[in-house]
């Protein structure tokens, strides 16, 4: 297991994915951003869901997805939605 694999939510499955869209490090993640990470994702696997665009962005937080503020998740859902 990598670096990713590190960060909260990023099992080995969600790391080998990041992996596969050119994300290895941590920092890259961060730049990229959950949405445009995930987008990419999706690319390679359509069955990437909500859960996996909030586990991204719960491990640019630091946080476990289910404690995101509210108002990020009504965001995400949002961007899940015009992005299905």
């Amino acid at each position: 297991m990598g670096e990713l694999s590190s960060l909260q939510n990023i099992g080995k499955a969600l790391e080998a994915q990041l992996e596969q869209v050119g994300i290895y490090t941590a920092d890259q993640l961060r730049q990229s951003g959950s949405q445009e990470a995930w987008l990419k994702i999706r690319a390679i696997d359509d069955s990437a869901c909500i859960n996996r665009l909030m586990a991204l962005e719960g491990a640019i937080r630091n946080m476990r997805w289910h404690n995101l503020p509210p108002e990020v998740k009504v965001e995400l859902k949002a961007f899940y939605q015009s992005a299905k």
